[in-house]
């Protein structure tokens, strides 16, 4: 019986390791996405200071208080201020990704490139999260530029960018630091199993 190829038993084994991981991720994703809640609370509250007032984080929660202020209809048109509560484990279901790509691998230094890939991941899935906050913001306001206090580009750059960091960055950016760290068995095996073939050479010339 014929052995399968390196590249098949690295799928295979990588498609249980998410499975296994994925679940293990689930019970401990508030405490290994505290880090990302920390970042994204900085970068909300120093990078959108006229919407934001104040994050508070607890594992699992980020509660986000805003400045933006919207009607209440069933309030005499009073105003309040919008308020959003956000899991910081949301997008950041890359790291089981990463990590079973990682022992799938079954390269030397698996727990030091383990520690360094989570630590990379951080800023994308802080990036993904914070995406996600003013997203949240920007619909509670009703996509209402006015409301927000910002130009029409404004707006349409923020979804642009919750558009990235909710479709393209959590799955991306683990493969991304992966192949980064793994360049040499990505060489050996990945890159032959997807090499096509050479042509064959003619066996006869023209005459």
């Amino acid at each position: 019986m014929r052995r399968p190829s390196p590249f098949v038993v690295f799928v295979a084994s990588a498609f249980g390791w998410m499975l296994a991981l994925t679940v293990l991720w689930t019970q401990i994703s508030p405490w290994t996405s505290y880090p990302v809640g920390v970042l994204s609370s900085v970068a909300l509250e120093q990078g959108a200071p006229m919407w934001v007032r104040e994050v508070r984080l607890s594992p699992g929660v980020m509660d986000v208080d805003t400045r933006v202020a919207i009607p209440v209809p069933s309030a005499g048109g009073r105003k309040a201020e919008v308020t959003i509560d956000v899991n910081p484990g949301r997008y950041a279901y890359g790291l089981p990704i990463f990590l079973a790509l990682l022992l799938a691998a079954r390269g030397p230094r698996r727990s030091l490139r383990g520690v360094v890939g989570y630590l990379a991941l951080l800023p994308a899935q802080a990036f993904s999260l914070s995406m996600y906050a003013l997203m949240q913001v920007v619909l509670a306001a009703q996509v209402d530029a006015r409301l927000l206090r910002i130009a029409q580009w404004q707006l349409e750059a923020l979804v642009y960018g919750y558009q990235v960091g909710s479709l393209v960055v959590p799955t991306l950016a683990p493969i991304l630091v992966w192949l980064w760290l793994d360049r040499q068995f990505v060489a050996k095996v990945v890159v032959p199993a997807w090499k096509p073939s050479a042509p064959c050479a003619s066996t006869a010339d023209s005459p």
